[in-house]
């Protein structure tokens, strides 16, 4: 019987290269607070958090390339808001505007300078609530001033995290809108 012998061999290569997960864009990130006052002035409950920057509101803002010279509005939501990047002011599915307040129009957000990519309104927009909506649900920022409008750009809505809040004639809201981009 012959033998023959054989080798059998084999090869493995592999290399590993990390890879660092370069900036790929801005982020932008609101922050909304809500003081509500009685009509003795006397705070009956706060709310504040993050909220939604929707896709309309980044595009909006990436659009005008100087923030703090665009005019934009507040706005408070009915109850129980569900929010949505794809929001528009033409087409929100998830809310309503609360407009039952005594102010004429959406009162204007008078931002600061954008400092260290954050602006806010360091004056709170005061809301004087005229007892036509008596459950508030969230803030938002728009460009247009007239309530119950559809037009204009949607920036950023917030809908509470804890929940509904309720509201009475001439209560006040004291809401502070941030901004952050990174």
């Amino acid at each position: 019987m012959d033998s023959s012998t054989f080798k059998i061999s084999d090869n493995t290569s592999c290399s590993v290269k990390k890879r660092t997960k370069e900036d790929d864009g801005i982020r932008l990130q609101g922050y909304v607070k809500v003081v509500c006052k009685d009509a003795k002035g006397n705070i009956r409950w706060v709310e504040e958090g993050p909220n939604l920057v929707v896709d309309e509101g980044i595009n909006y803002i990436l659009g005008t390339a100087v923030l703090d010279s665009a005019t934009i509005y507040m706005g408070l939501t009915e109850g129980s808001p569900s929010p949505a990047a794809g929001d528009t002011m033409s087409s929100h599915a998830g809310w309503a505007e609360a407009a039952g307040y005594d102010e004429a129009t959406r009162p204007s957000w008078t931002q600061d300078a954008v400092s260290a990519k954050v602006v806010t309104n360091a004056t709170a927009v005061t809301f004087t609530m005229d007892g036509t909506d008596t459950t508030i649900g969230g803030a938002f920022l728009a460009t247009n001033n007239t309530k119950d409008s559809t037009s204009g750009s949607l920036l950023a809505v917030k809908a509470f995290t804890g929940g509904n809040k309720t509201v009475a004639d001439n209560d006040t809201l004291d809401v502070t809108y941030t901004i952050t981009g990174s």
